[in-house]
């Protein structure tokens, strides 16, 4: 059986990157219905949280497998050969049906609406994950079979003695009964307003950190776009500020580099502080540039 660091659990799609130039109105892309719209440009890419974390694990130099379902199709054999090429151990599923696809829809302002067919990501059953060894286990979002795939594999891989990492969506915690996942899991990351999603839904006491806390996790992070990341961990609250002026390109995958780097810390050692501060290094690295693999932190940890 084969040992890791860390295995990623979650989706596996192409990314379409399509640059509108589009602007917001009141939180929305300002697309008029009925209208037709030119792409200023178009961008394909290997996406989706599950790859995205594996791949930032791996080039960390730590030994990383990834659970994803895919398609006997061309695009899965896009996400398999770039799995391969960032040496990450694929530990999932090759189904009859299709490959996930996102398309990405930027605005002019950088920031992104997001249309996501998962297919045979959320096709996942006990029996078509390989067995493995890990440290940790890192879940992102998936739906359907995968998730109860999740949860059986959490409790076991928990009992053991690894460590569970959950980067829930909203969509998970608008369609899903995720409080044993939550109970389960080590550390908790996500961002502000899914934060708020989750304490409104399971009617939690306190502040957003003290609310999820006591839903299970015992370090529960909570980023804010551009503004102050909190940690909270046995009652005490660690932060960082992310740099000022950075340069946004493109917004996709900085939440998966975060969250890949955050955890990376911990897996060898890192004081909260500095896991913090490697987690927004990593996310900035990635807003720089389209795609969220291309420009992860190529850098050993252990």
């Amino acid at each position: 059986m084969v040992k890791f660091d860390v295995v990623s659990f979650g989706s596996g799609v192409v990314d379409v990157f399509a640059s509108t130039g589009v602007g917001e109105k009141n939180g929305r892309l300002d697309l008029e219905v009925g209208g037709k719209y030119l792409i200023d440009g178009l961008r394909f890419d290997i996406g989706g949280g599950g790859t995205n974390v594996a791949v930032a694990f791996a080039r960390f130099g730590l030994k990383t497998g990834c659970v994803c379902g895919v398609g006997n199709d061309s695009n899965g054999k896009e996400v398999l050969d770039c799995l391969k090429r960032e040496k990450v151990k694929f530990l999932g599923k090759v189904g009859l049906g299709k490959t996930g696809y996102s398309m990405i829809i930027d605005s002019d302002q950088h920031d992104r609406t997001v249309l996501t067919y998962k297919g045979e990501s959320n096709e996942i059953g006990v029996g078509d994950v390989k067995k493995f060894k890990s440290k940790w286990l890192y879940y992102s979002s998936l739906l359907g079979k995968s998730f109860e795939t999740q949860k059986i594999l959490a409790e076991k891989f928990v009992e053991g003695g690894g460590r569970l990492a959950f980067n829930p969506s909203s969509y998970s915690i608008e369609k899903q009964d995720i409080r044993k996942l939550l109970k389960l899991c080590y550390v908790l990351i996500l961002n502000k307003e899914e934060g708020e999603m989750l304490c409104k839904r399971y009617k939690t006491k306190g502040t957003i950190l003290e609310g999820l806390n006591s839903l299970g996790p015992r370090i529960v992070v909570v980023t804010d776009k551009d503004k102050e990341v909190k940690c909270y961990f046995e009652g005490s609250i660690y932060s960082v500020v992310p740099h000022k002026g950075k340069k946004v390109v493109e917004r996709t995958g900085a939440g998966d580099a975060f969250a890949a780097g955050f955890v990376a810390g911990l897996l060898v050692g890192y004081s909260l502080e500095d896991c913090l501060k490697l987690g927004v290094e990593e996310s900035e690295a990635v807003l720089g540039y389209f795609g969220a693999k291309n420009n992860l932190l190529k850098r050993k940890l252990k």
